[in-house]
C-alpha cells in the first residue's frame, strides 16, 4: 500500500519521543487474552457499554466517579432485572439525584440491556460473541454494535471495547491525524473505504510485529501529537 510505512518505523518514531524503548514498553498496554474476555460477565458488559455512553459528550472523571451510584440504581446491571423495569420505573430512575440525569442515555441501558439478552441467546453470553469476533475486522464489531445497540456508534463503541478488554485499535485525534498526515486516507474518518483502508494497515503492521491492534494504537499516537515527555 502506498504511503505505508512498516511497523518498525512507527515503533521507533514513538521510541525516539519516549525516553527509548525501556520507556515506551512502561507505557503500552496490552488487552485481555480471548479467554479471559470471553469468560466476563453480561452485568459486567453492560455496565462498561454504558458508561461510555454516559461518558460520550461528558467529563469521563465525574461519571466514573458517580459509577458506584449507577451500579446500585440500576441493579449491579443485571441484564434480567433490567428487562423486567416498566417505562414508569426507568423514567424514576433516570430523575434519581445519584446519578446523572439524562432520560435518553437512561433509556439506552434497558435498550442494550435487550441487546445482550438477543446475542446470549445465539451466542451463550455476549462476552463470547465480542471474544469469538477476529481482530482483522474489528472494524465490523464496531458496526455491529451500532447496529444492534444503541447510542454506541462513533467512538463509544471501540472505547467500551477498549474498556472492557477486546483487543482493537481506537481512533483517537493523533491516530487520525497519522492517517491524515501520511495520506492514507481523505474525506470522511469513518466512512466504509476509510474504515478498511485503516483495518487493512492494522492488520498489515499486526502480521510485521506480532503485537495486540491496541498496543499499535498506542505506538502510533505515542509517535505523533503534543506529547512528548
Amino acid at each position: 500500500m502506498k504511503n505505508l510505512e512498516d511497523f518498525e518505523v512507527l515503533y521507533e518514531r514513538a521510541s525516539n519521543r519516549k525516553g527509548g524503548d525501556e520507556g515506551l514498553e512502561a507505557i503500552v498496554s496490552e488487552p485481555l487474552n480471548d479467554h479471559d474476555v470471553s469468560e466476563l460477565p453480561d452485568s459486567f458488559v453492560l455496565s462498561e457499554l454504558s458508561k461510555k455512553v454516559f461518558q460520550s459528550g461528558f467529563v469521563w472523571r465525574v461519571v466514573r466517579n458517580k459509577w458506584p451510584e449507577f451500579e446500585e440504581v440500576f441493579f449491579g446491571f443485571d441484564i434480567d432485572k433490567l428487562l423486567m423495569m416498566p417505562p414508569d420505573m426507568l423514567e424514576r430512575k433516570a430523575s434519581d439525584e445519584r446519578i446523572i440525569r439524562n432520560l435518553r442515555k437512561v433509556k439506552s441501558i434497558q435498550n442494550n440491556a435487550l441487546m445482550i439478552d438477543d446475542i446470549r441467546r445465539e451466542h451463550g453470553s455476549i462476552a463470547q460473541w465480542i471474544s469469538d469476533w477476529p481482530g482483522e475486522n474489528i472494524v465490523g464489531l464496531w458496526e455491529e454494535l451500532k447496529k444492534k445497540g444503541d447510542r454506541l456508534g462513533g467512538n463509544t463503541g471501540p472505547y467500551a471495547l477498549r474498556a472492557i478488554g477486546k483487543d482493537t485499535f481506537l481512533l483517537s485525534r493523533d491516530v487520525e491525524a497519522y492517517f491524515r498526515n501520511h495520506k492514507l486516507i481523505d474525506g470522511g474518518l469513518r466512512t466504509k473505504k476509510s474504515l478498511a483502508t485503516i483495518q487493512s494497515c492494522f492488520n498489515n503492521w499486526q502480521d510485521q510485529s506480532g503485537r495486540s491492534l491496541q498496543a499499535i494504537s498506542q505506538i502510533i499516537s505515542y509517535g505523533i501529537g503534543d506529547n512528548f515527555v
